[in-house]
């Protein structure tokens, strides 16, 4: 790495050289690589974190040539992905509690930390004490440790390397995001847009990733959860027999809310960060998904469950019922009790309390009551009040 920067090239060798593999699944990856490489070289970074940032790539490119070999060693592409269900919504409006419950029923599947971190070989393959779950809860210690205020809006972190990810992770090493889960480790703001996008290639890798974590184990129906409404067309190209359950929220709380989620996030990266600059990205994305959700034909689809955050809210297990019977399934006794407990033994405040109002917004630069009437047609269409929240 002359003067130390990244060396798209020598990485890409050197993750070869290691595994013996050579084939990256996708004839775009090593230009994509290189915009990765280049954006990381942009950033200021001492040596130790240009050498954090050489070996989490190292460590993401091994994970894809193994993933991508276990194509040719197991006949993966034959498991049907029969009927999944997936939680959506807006940042903060719900889906990971949403998530974590239906991810207790003992009939569905959901995604584990364990597996997306390091999805090769396939878990049916390796038995139930499989070394990757001690890794992932290590990591996870590691990642706690490090951004332990992260814990006070997302306290699901506490199940470590069982932890549930967002759909979304799966392309960690697919270089078109770059999640605090997979880049903890380099002093950098993480990237959730500015990298090269390909929905079709990216839902394709995602449902590769559920063929392998359901290869040779019991078989259930996958429970799963990701902000899907910019890909619905592709979403439902891939999994054409999928439903969603989206969960509406007043998009102030929305901005305000995932705002001071990511300042807890990234401070314990990269330290303090631009607020003003941060709001404004956050306000900037989710005028963008308001607008889709707006006007994009698919959101009404007949595969699409609409609830309101204050009816989940109110009433969790009754809202997931309902989800259930949209669906065609039955919550059994059974996936109700496991619910109940969770909801008994996983307080939302167990380590400590998520503070955030609306006064980040309006450090920004923005009017609340400007604001309420710019997303009225959104409330309006899915009955969505305003919170009275300071």
């Amino acid at each position: 790495m002359a003067g130390g920067d990244l060396d798209a090239g020598a990485l890409l060798a050197r993750a070869k050289a290691e595994t013996g593999l050579s084939d990256w699944g996708d004839d775009t990856f090593e230009e994509r690589l290189g915009l990765a490489a280049a954006h990381i070289n942009s950033i200021p970074m001492d040596a130790d974190g240009r050498k954090a940032a050489a070996e989490n790539i190292n460590w993401l490119l091994s994970d894809r040539l193994n993933f991508f070999q276990d194509r040719k060693d197991f006949p993966l592409e034959d498991e049907v992905i029969e009927r999944p269900m997936f939680a959506t919504g807006e940042p903060r409006s719900g889906t990971t509690l949403m998530h974590a419950l239906m991810s207790v029923d003992p009939d569905g599947r959901a995604l584990r930390f364990w597996e997306i971190m390091h999805p090769s070989p396939p878990p049916g393959t390796t038995g139930a004490d499989d070394p990757r779950m001690a890794l992932a809860d290590d990591e996870w210690r590691e990642i706690n440790a490090k951004l332990w205020k992260w814990l006070h809006c997302h306290p699901y972190n506490d199940m470590l390397g069982d932890g549930l990810p967002e759909d979304e992770r799966s392309w960690a090493f697919d270089f078109r995001v770059m999640t605090p889960t997979a880049w903890w480790r380099v002093p950098m703001q993480t990237l959730s847009m500015g990298l090269p996008t390909d929905n079709v290639a990216q839902n394709r890798i995602h449902k590769m990733m559920l063929q392998s974590f359901q290869y040779k184990r019991e078989k259930k129906y996958w429970v799963l959860k990701g902000f899907h409404g910019f890909r619905l067309k592709e979403f439902f190209d891939t999994y054409p027999d999928a439903t969603l359950v989206w969960l509406h929220r007043d998009p102030v709380q929305v901005a305000a809310s995932s705002t001071a989620m990511m300042r807890d996030i990234m401070g314990g990266i990269v330290g303090e960060i631009d607020m003003i600059a941060e709001a404004k990205m956050h306000m900037e994305r989710l005028r963008m998904s308001i607008d889709n959700t707006m006007n994009n034909p698919l959101v009404m689809d007949k595969r699409v469950h609409h609830v309101r955050y204050k009816d989940f809210v109110a009433d969790q297990i009754g809202t997931i019922r309902g989800y259930y019977e949209f669906t065609g399934r039955e919550l059994t006794p059974q996936a109700e009790s496991a619910m109940r407990d969770y909801l008994a033994n996983n307080k939302g405040d167990r380590h400590g309390k998520f503070e955030y109002s609306t006064s980040i917004l309006t450090d920004a630069g923005f009017d609340i009551d400007a604001l309420n009437e710019e997303f009225r047609p959104f409330r309006e269409r899915f009955d969505v009040p305003i919170e009275n929240r300071k």
